[in-house]
């Protein structure tokens, strides 16, 4: 089918300048169509895997890469336990932890929380903590001083600051069958920021000891684990698992975030579907062209047959004009997708410079103020494939037709 001789006349055939105005027109249209398309494709797809990186990051800044629970009992020996953890693949720190649910009142102002007790010279292995202190330092979380650590949105709502004392409120069901709440003061020692409302709404903090003291229990109910490589996290969490006793329970950052990340993939999913849509419009536009290659060039194709071209080698004429045009599309939009995907902040920035526009500039509206861009080469690999697929099908129908003219009947009126 593309034996050289096809191929050079499908080259003669693109390459030459006797087309009509409005075949070259729509050529030039189906090229930079398929050009625009996968350019489009690329850039979003790698601005949306910045995203989600964004959000994962955040989402794990505080939150470990998995957790090692004993179904809400303390972990007996849990020192033992993070010895034993030690040399694990992958693993980068290991911390305890103590969760309760919890309403925080500062009069007038009431809201709900988690409080986690934390060991403050362990925690900073497993979150990014100290790097979201805002106000105070988590050194500052000593035993026994009953001090709290807020989030931003937290000790808005709360109307606190530095200093100030809130009542930390749980249900306790030791007396009887009754339950009555249990109150404790504590001390605001320090205000840190994520940028997520999950986190800097609802979370507090504070000593291990007194989340113990205010549970009545005496241990962490978990372990908090953190890798060397997130994605990897899942598989490692359940090796480290395997060198403690039988018992505890394994989570991994994506089975606690599942929906969130769900999401993104659907959107993405559905957005690459849309966008290969203007892929799929340029295709439709290179079916015309050859179909209007092939009815102007029936004289020449019954030349060619005369002169002993088989049906295979008309065919491999018309499919080679075809996929120059789509191919070349596609090569000129991933070169171009890749590079303005490397620059999308910088190209982001130049048109809120020219046009006077705001491109996610408000820190209060938006956790992140810039345009995040992950360039994935599976990504660019899959996109270019289709696109070039595509073209490739869109050509089989007009060469075929072409392969099928028969030289008498074009040459009867000649």
């Amino acid at each position: 089918m593309f034996q050289p001789v096809p191929v050079f006349v499908g080259l003669r055939y693109s390459l030459a300048r006797e087309h009509s105005f409005f075949v070259s027109f729509i050529t030039w249209v189906s090229l930079g169509g398929v050009a625009l398309g996968v350019l489009a494709l690329i850039t979003v797809i790698s601005v949306m895997n910045g995203f989600e990186g964004e959000l994962r990051s955040r989402l794990l800044s505080l939150s470990a890469h998995a957790t090692l629970t004993a179904a809400g009992a303390p972990i007996p020996e849990w020192r033992s336990r993070l010895k034993e953890l030690q040399g694990a693949s992958g693993l980068v720190g290991a911390a305890p932890f103590l969760d309760t649910d919890a309403m925080l009142s500062h009069p007038p102002a009431m809201g709900g929380a988690v409080v986690r007790g934390i060991d403050p010279t362990l925690e900073p292995k497993v979150s990014a903590i100290n790097g979201a202190m805002r106000e105070g330092r988590l050194e500052d979380l000593e035993p026994g001083m009953n001090r709290i650590v807020l989030g931003r949105m937290l000790a808005y709502q709360l109307q606190v600051g530095v200093g100030d004392t809130v009542t930390v409120m749980i249900p306790d069901s030791a007396a009887g069958d009754s339950i009555v709440p249990r109150l404790e003061n504590f001390q605001v020692a320090g205000i840190f920021e994520v940028g997520l409302e999950e986190q800097d709404s609802v979370l507090a903090l504070i000593n291990l000891k007194d989340a113990e003291a205010l549970r009545g229990l005496d241990g962490p109910t978990g372990i908090r684990l953190r890798f060397a490589d997130v994605l990897a996290a899942p598989q490692l969490a359940r090796e480290a698992a395997a060198r403690l006793p039988a018992g505890l329970t394994v989570r991994d950052w994506t089975q606690e975030n599942e929906a969130y990340f769900r999401a993104i993939r659907i959107e993405k999913t559905m957005m690459g579907v849309i966008l290969m849509l203007i892929v799929a419009v340029a295709v439709f536009n290179i079916v015309a062209t050859l179909v209007m290659v092939v009815s102007d060039k029936r004289t020449d194709i019954a030349i060619l047959r005369t002169l002993g071209m088989t049906p295979r080698g008309i065919l491999g004429v018309f499919m080679t004009q075809g996929l120059l045009i789509g191919w070349l599309g596609t090569l000129i939009g991933v070169a171009l997708g890749v590079a303005l995907a490397l620059h999308v902040g910088t190209v982001a920035h130049v048109i809120e410079q020219v046009f006077g526009v705001h491109i996610m500039d408000d820190p209060d509206v938006y956790y992140t103020t810039g345009l995040p861009s992950e360039l994935h080469p599976r990504d660019v690999v899959i996109i270019a494939a289709v696109a070039m697929l595509l073209t490739l099908i869109a050509t089989v129908y007009p060469a075929w037709k072409a392969s099928k003219t028969q030289p008498a009947e074009a040459l009867r009126y000649e």
